[in-house]
């Protein structure tokens, strides 16, 4: 059984999954559907079409399944779909997808999305990204697992983030954030090297981080060019996964270029 206070307002085509919980003035929009244990607090507005995992929590002012803030949206049938366990803080905004960019906002589980951040139409984002209070991000952007995000960063349209890196507060993102970096702009935008910190504290140990500093020493302080710094990553490093995984990022790198 769901719990919805009398004063919610519930679509009849919202189906509710087992111990829902609706606060007071909080609106459940047209095809909605909340998997078991989501908590919607007062005043909070989801919107559809939506579908979302269970434990979901939607705190009071968070607008999550709005409209998409962009021109060509005339009201077509879009979507948002969440997995578990996101925590949607308050007067956060994340909207639905648009048809030119395949009609989906996707998020994955165990996401923190703080207050006043803002994930725009046809982002897709990972499990356990954290979007500190105000960052925000445009149209389109693709965030990887465990990306943190720190406060009042600004992420242009179609830039990718990858897996454990951490962005600085304040920061604006126009090309590409490879994974396990650390980027911070505070005269300009630019890679520091890893996020030394943000890997230890998700279980890397030296046998892990040793072989990624060392790819960021040639990508970053030797006198290689990217292309170069690539093939001597092949070369040494090659036993590494995270590496692996480093060297097809930075290969597909799209037009917006790479933060270096």
């Amino acid at each position: 059984m769901s719990e919805i206070h009398p004063q919610a307002i519930v679509s009849p085509s919202a189906r509710l999954g087992c111990g829902v919980r609706v606060g007071p003035y909080a609106i459940i929009g047209d095809d909605v559907e909340l998997g078991d244990g989501c908590v919607v607090e007062p005043h909070a507005v989801v919107k559809g079409p939506a579908t979302f995992g269970r434990d979901n929590h939607f705190f009071p002012f968070s607008i999550v399944g709005g409209d998409p803030q962009d021109l060509t949206y005339t009201g077509q049938c879009v979507r948002l779909e969440a997995g578990e366990a996101n925590d949607f803080r308050e007067y956060c905004t994340v909207h639905r997808g648009t048809i030119k960019g395949g009609g989906v906002t996707r998020l994955g589980s165990h996401n923190l999305i703080m207050s006043y951040a803002h994930i725009g139409h046809d982002c897709i984002i990972g499990d356990r990204v954290i979007l500190t209070n105000g960052a925000q991000l445009a149209g389109h952007i693709q965030v990887e697992d465990y990306a943190n995000i720190s406060s009042f960063c600004l992420l242009h349209q179609f830039v990718r983030v990858g897996r454990h890196c951490y962005i600085g507060a304040g920061t604006i993102i126009t090309q590409d954030v490879p994974p396990f970096s650390l980027i911070v702009g505070p005269r300009e935008t630019r890679c520091y090297g890893i996020n030394r910190v943000g890997l230890e504290r998700r279980g890397f140990g030296p046998e892990r981080i040793g072989p990624i500093e060392q790819a960021y020493r040639y990508l970053l302080r030797s006198k290689l060019n990217t292309s170069q710094a690539l093939e001597k990553m092949r070369g040494t490093l090659a036993h590494s996964e995270d590496v692996i995984a480093l060297i097809q990022f930075l290969e597909t790198t799209t037009e917006r270029g790479l933060t270096k």
